[in-house]
């Protein structure tokens, strides 16, 4: 069975742990040009799906300012620093080094966890991370998305899967933890097309660490958002952008924990989008609905210990 995140830190940590949503400055490959593509994917919002995140600058500041800021959620004393928006490898080696271990050395500090792509993973940012290791644990979190090659060319992810897997052996060789985000609902995917995704993962070996899951959002400002405008004015009965209801979405997620191997961790299960820029699906704006749908679906597909 898999495991909910909430669970594997209580029994990692001993308490409860938090994760403070952090930058580091970084860019994206699929933004300046280097991968061949400008804009970044499809789907990304002008902020690097990092919208929730702290402002770049000193990481202590950003540290406790996050802390600051979730005071009322949570009383937890221990955080994991999270890298979220952009592409958090893509940059100088150094300089990057310098930021997360600084941040990793705090006593509040438990683990480190960094938002990227498998395509920017060379072996000067592999060493940086295997120094972190030694200090304490690192997650990189890879966007994957989807495993099928004709979606992931349709939303300019910039890299053929392949690359993932490569870089997946690396990670597990350097005894790094590995968390994978998949959305459901792109373009044109079918729900068995999401579903071979989910199979995939878990066939993977090492077994998988982590996973992360959202549904698509549909996010003012993206190529995505303008696709999906030009789409509904057409009137074309093709179900290219057939958004989920609540409902499905739930199922949906539910039949894909059911396939997750023993010991992976449920990082995720419903994303959080800005409300300023999301247009659709709006059911997602609800999120205490949603998880409580979520909870209720997957009640005894998650292991206890």
């Amino acid at each position: 069975m898999a495991v909910r995140l909430s669970t594997y830190l209580k029994e990692k940590y001993g308490e409860k742990v938090y994760r403070l949503s952090l930058s580091s400055g970084c860019t994206c490959p699929n933004r300046d040009g280097s991968a061949g593509i400008t804009g970044g994917c499809t789907f990304c919002s002008e902020g690097g799906s990092g919208e929730f995140a702290a402002a770049f600058g000193d990481v202590d500041k950003q540290i406790d300012e996050a802390k600051k800021r979730i005071s009322q959620k949570t009383d937890a004393k221990k955080f994991i620093a999270y890298f979220q928006s952009y592409t958090n490898t893509y940059g100088d080696p150094e300089r990057l080094g310098r930021l997360y271990k600084k941040a990793i050395e705090r006593d509040d500090i438990v683990a480190l966890s960094l938002g990227t792509r498998p395509d920017c993973l060379g072996q000067d940012i592999m060493d940086m991370l295997k120094e972190l290791n030694v200090i304490k644990p690192v997650c990189i979190e890879l966007g994957l998305q989807t495993v099928n090659e004709g979606t992931a060319k349709k939303i300019r992810r910039g890299y053929k899967l392949e690359v993932f897997e490569k870089a997946y052996d690396a990670l597990k060789n350097a005894s790094l933890m590995v968390v994978v985000h998949v959305i459901f609902g792109l373009p044109g995917e079918t729900r068995e097309d999401m579903l071979d995704t989910i199979r995939y993962l878990s066939g993977l070996k090492p077994v998988l660490d982590g996973i992360k899951i959202q549904n698509l959002q549909i996010l003012k400002g993206t190529d995505m958002y303008e696709e999906y405008v030009s789409w509904k004015e057409s009137g074309e009965k093709e179900d290219l952008f057939r958004i989920m209801s609540m409902e499905e979405y739930t199922d949906l997620v539910a039949e894909a924990v059911s396939l997750l191997p023993e010991k992976t961790v449920v990082h995720r299960m419903t994303g959080d989008g800005p409300r300023k820029l999301l247009v659709s699906p709006l059911w997602s704006l609800d999120k205490k609905r949603v998880i409580n749908m979520l909870n209720e679906k997957t009640k005894g597909l998650f292991s206890q210990t």
